[in-house]
């Protein structure tokens, strides 16, 4: 098994794939079509639904 590069994602793609997500589009089509990891997409979307927010330092916690 090939390991891939680590890939960088910009705030708008994020974004955009939250909103797939929110608006029915289902999990697996979305990793698939894009090339996402799982965790990738479960991260953006629970950050997004916590802090309304992608930004790594908006979902720290105080003592982080």
């Amino acid at each position: 098994m090939t390991r891939r590069m680590r890939r960088s994602f910009s705030k708008e793609f994020k974004e955009q794939m939250v909103q797939l997500h929110a608006s029915g589009k289902p999990r697996a089509e979305i990793i698939k079509e894009y090339e996402l990891t799982p965790s990738s997409i479960d991260k953006w979307v629970r950050q997004y639904h916590e802090s309304g927010s992608l930004q790594e330092k908006d979902n720290r916690t105080p003592e982080q």
